[in-house]
């Protein structure tokens, strides 16, 4: 009966904890510069739980090595409920199959809190390209082998991996370009240096819509009502499909109480219409899965990227 009552009294403490966290700022580390489409999701949804919590959800953006220096020092952060990392998915799934040495453990440092949100990728060129279709640049790069480049949020980076899952599926060859996060990459299209890029829909949406990029397709097997008139990629590649996903982990150790607080916190956010209509806007879509769902999704994504990391000779020396 003691040891019942210990752990009865130590739940409730817990629970007492949780009620009463935060008490100060919560901190989530974007590993990518602003710009892109994990920092305009943990934008959103840090908005949303800062009134929820009435403490301010600050957005820090650590850039560099596709994700991996961010995520190291969310890894080393204190497991106090106080830093979160934000990540894309292929910081969790691909990144220790394409680093031989990372400064991170995405299974030891981390525990899954919730994917916030999931969406497309568009493959899109600067506004003046000659390429007005998805088949017209295929084209174009079969008759010019190596000549063509896109960039991406670095090796291994979730658009790394989007944009050489269709140069797979094309069976075409470019030349990639790495750049520091999503927001430089498609600033670098914008401008012209690169042929093309695969990014993320909500990062895409402003320079399409300015009329500074061309989308030519995009990665869902459904056309995206964001851009209605852009086709799936897979109308020229059958069966090509590819989605991004961004979420919250949690350094190991942070209290179990505070992970279910703010996995939560997060789906009731995600829940409301205003926040719902935001993300629509960008071409996100809510997810807010559990931490255990949002555990096991992750490790069966980590398996199919580290076959694909493998076929596509993707690595970092």
């Amino acid at each position: 009966m003691r040891l019942v009552a210990t752990l009865f009294f130590s739940l409730v403490m817990a629970a007492a904890g949780a009620q009463e966290w935060p008490q100060r700022p919560v901190r989530f580390i974007v590993p990518f510069p602003p710009g892109g489409a994990t920092d305009i999701a943990a934008r959103l949804l840090g908005e949303k739980l800062t009134q929820i919590w009435g403490q301010t959800v600050v957005i820090e953006n650590r850039g560099g090595a596709a994700g991996g220096v961010g995520a190291a020092e969310a890894a080393r952060a204190a497991p106090d409920g106080y830093t979160f990392l934000f990540p894309s998915g292929s910081v969790m799934t691909a990144n220790q199959h394409v680093y031989p040495k990372l400064n991170y453990d995405p299974d030891k440092d981390f525990v899954p809190v919730t994917n916030v949100v999931a969406g497309p990728q568009v493959l899109s060129v600067p506004a003046n390209s000659p390429y007005k279709t998805v088949k017209d640049l295929i084209e174009a790069a079969k008759a010019n082998p190596g000549k063509f480049t896109f960039g991406h949020a670095g090796i291994g980076s979730q658009t790394h991996l989007a944009a050489e899952n269709f140069l797979s599926s094309a069976k075409i060859d470019a030349v990639q370009v790495p750049y520091k996060g999503e927001g430089p990459a498609l600033a670098a299209l914008v401008a012209g240096d690169i042929t093309f890029a695969v990014s993320n829909l909500a990062a895409n949406l402003p320079h399409i819509n300015s009329g500074r990029l061309r989308a030519l397709g995009v990665t869902s097997k459904a056309e995206a009502m964001q851009l209605p008139g852009v086709p799936p990629i897979a109308k020229t590649l059958p069966g090509f499909e590819n989605v991004g996903w961004f979420g919250i982990v949690a350094p190991t150790g942070t209290p179990k109480a505070i992970i279910d607080k703010v996995y939560r916190d997060s789906k009731r956010a995600l829940e409301a219409s205003d926040l719902r209509a935001r993300l629509f806007v960008q071409g996100l879509a809510p997810v807010a899965n559990s931490p255990e769902e949002f555990g096991r999704a992750m490790k069966e994504e980590t398996r199919l990227w580290a076959r694909v990391v493998k076929e596509r000779h993707i690595q970092v020396q």
